[in-house]
């Protein structure tokens, strides 16, 4: 695709645009690293909310989201969309925990849950594990999606592709090592609107390459129907749930999606409890009920509104490239050959907005980790702010060299999603658990870790089962879930709990549910006991319903489906319906008795 001198003008002033607001709050990020990582706590909902959506919205999703309805229909999506769950327990039961807490990262709720040499180790064994191996594989898979779309758009080579992504990272970087969170939540914001903007109008033009939605269901109709003769894969790619044993996913797979990973896998940006970015959102919100609000637009715009332009662009590009070999790059096929000309600039600045959205808040959050967590705890804990706040800018460089090595060798953005889900399944449960059961101590998270990262990589290497087999998947998570489940149990109870002291602290200062912390709860008598268990469950039903009644009902409307789709839409209103009325009653961060 040739790009002209207007195209690379509004890329410029793209870029221009983000460094404005980088030296704008340059003064500000340096004052002290709560600024640096969590703009002292004095975020709105709407902007802590919306910068978790445009992280999440990377370079990588349309992509990943194009090759799963390529392989596996409308219903591939529910390799994340089962996540709707975990994400309304964060809403509902952690996220105002989480904000009491007080602490600067999840990683730092080891020491004030748990306590001694094994909290200490937890806490610098998970700020190096999910800072850099892990938080380099997000930011190489979100790496790789640029290097495929650049090596498409600008007709480069790998190796070329590479080298600018790594000069949009270099400008990424300097923007977040100057601005901190500030920087990232303001440009967050901006990216937003451009990106959710273009990816609407690219798939406008895609549904009117292939005749317009009635032809694009035909069509599909088609493609069904000769991949079925041909002993393919039986059913329809717009059934929305798989049929019994569809090839185009089996039902043990779709059956493990929803009732499985949601609660049992640790996954960047739905983890059970929450964590991670999402987390130090939550920790700069102003206070509980902007902690709350924000988590929950988070998972209203990810979930209900975001999908369904990749979705139809996805669709339209099995029709139009049905033989592929890299059916993730249909999205960038579509681009090319129907996006008008005089829009190439503005998708191309898009498609950067995506990128750096991702790489600001993974650079960012991934510092934190290493300086807050490593560095200030356990390497030079009395120096000064500025002193900190200038290693948090070296983390941030030395992150970016690790992830542009990682996305060297990497060849799937859907495989390291994968990867990812299966090294950390079974841990969840624990991460759940620990704010709701006294009797859960560091050795449980440790022998969790560990079990997981043993069990799924045993049975890959060890077994030959393959995460990118649809049967194969399903059978690692749930042998891994169940090892990992028998461990961290078994361990629990042949340790001891952590001192009642530590226990009683963290009780007074998080107020979690009296029920689960008994005997703990009998030491601190002036604590007002919380029991609003059974209303904040009611909650994440009617979260679940609501999100899933917007998202189906948005797709069926789409599809010239009205009735079905106002159905959808009828529920998910009443669903919220019922959340406001809850809270409003309750108090959107009250302890009720």
């Amino acid at each position: 695709m040739k790009l002209t001198y207007v195209d690379w003008a509004v890329v410029a002033v793209y870029f221009l645009f983000n460094l404005a607001i980088g030296f704008y709050y340059k003064a500000r990020a340096g004052k002290n690293i709560s600024e640096f990582f969590l703009s002292g706590r004095n975020v709105p909902w709407w902007l802590a909310g919306t910068s978790m959506v445009a992280t999440t919205f990377a370079a990588d999703t349309p992509l990943v989201v194009t090759g799963l309805v390529a392989r596996n229909g409308i219903a591939g999506n529910w390799l994340w969309w089962n996540f709707v769950a975990s994400g309304m327990l964060t809403v509902f039961l952690f996220a105002r925990l989480w904000r009491r807490s007080g602490v600067m990262t999840d990683v730092e709720f080891a020491e004030i849950r748990y306590s001694g040499k094994p909290a200490a180790f937890l806490r610098g064994f998970r700020a190096l594990y999910l800072g850099i191996p892990i938080n380099c594989i997000i930011l190489g898979w979100v790496n790789l999606a640029m290097v495929k779309i650049l090596t498409l758009i600008l007709g480069v080579s790998k190796n070329e592709a590479l080298i600018i992504v790594l000069g949009i990272i270099a400008v990424t970087s300097f923007i977040s090592t100057l601005s901190g969170l500030w920087g990232v939540l303001v440009t967050d914001l901006f990216q937003f609107v451009l990106k959710m903007s273009m990816v609407i109008v690219l798939a406008v033009f895609a549904v009117q390459a292939v005749g317009g939605i009635d032809e694009l269901k035909q069509k599909l109709g088609a493609v069904d129907r000769a991949k079925a003769v041909a002993g393919g894969p039986v059913g329809s790619a717009l059934s929305f749930v798989p049929d019994l044993n569809s090839a185009w996913m089996p039902m043990i797979t779709f059956l493990v999606y929803v009732s499985v990973i949601w609660w049992s896998t640790w996954y960047p940006g739905s983890e059970p409890g929450g964590g991670g970015f999402v987390a130090q959102r939550m920790f700069s919100a102003k206070d509980e009920k902007h902690s709350l609000l924000a988590t929950l637009w988070f998972n209203i715009a990810h979930y209900a509104i975001r999908p369904w332009p990749w979705i139809l662009t996805a669709l339209a590009s099995v029709i139009l490239y049905p033989n592929l070999k890299d059916p993730e790059t249909g999205y960038i096929h579509v681009m090319i050959d129907y996006l008008p000309p005089w829009m190439r600039g503005l998708m191309v600045a898009a498609f950067a907005a995506a990128f750096m959205s991702t790489i600001g808040t993974n650079l960012n959050w991934g510092a934190s980790y290493l300086v807050n967590d490593f560095y200030r705890r356990f390497v030079h804990k009395d120096a000064s702010e500025k002193h900190y706040v200038g290693m948090s800018q070296v983390a941030t460089v030395f992150l970016t060299i690790v992830s542009a090595i990682m996305t060297y060798y990497m060849d799937s953005i859907a495989g390291a999603w994968k990867l990812l889900i299966v090294t950390g399944a079974g841990t969840g449960t624990v991460l759940i658990l620990r704010w709701y059961w006294w009797r859960i101590n560091a050795w449980s998270e440790v022998s969790a870790m560990v079990a997981a990262f043993v069990a799924s990589f045993t049975l890959q290497l060890g077994f030959g089962l393959n995460s990118d087999d649809p049967y194969g998947f399903a059978y690692i998570m749930l042998i891994t879930v169940g090892i990992t489940t028998v461990v961290w149990l078994a361990t629990t109870f042949l340790t001891a709990p952590e001192p009642m002291d530590t226990l009683v602290a963290f009780y007074r200062k998080v107020h979690p549910w009296t029920a689960g912390w008994a005997p703990v709860a009998r030491k601190a008598p002036e604590i007002l006991p919380t029991r609003d268990m059974a209303y904040n469950l009611l909650d994440w039903i009617a979260g679940c319903v609501m999100i899933y009644g917007s998202l189906f009902g948005v797709g069926k409307m789409l599809l010239k489906d009205y009735t079905t789709g106002l159905v959808f839409l009828a529920v998910a209103l009443a669903a919220g319906a019922v959340i406001y009325r809850d809270l409003s009653r309750r108090g959107w961060s009250s302890v009720l008795e």
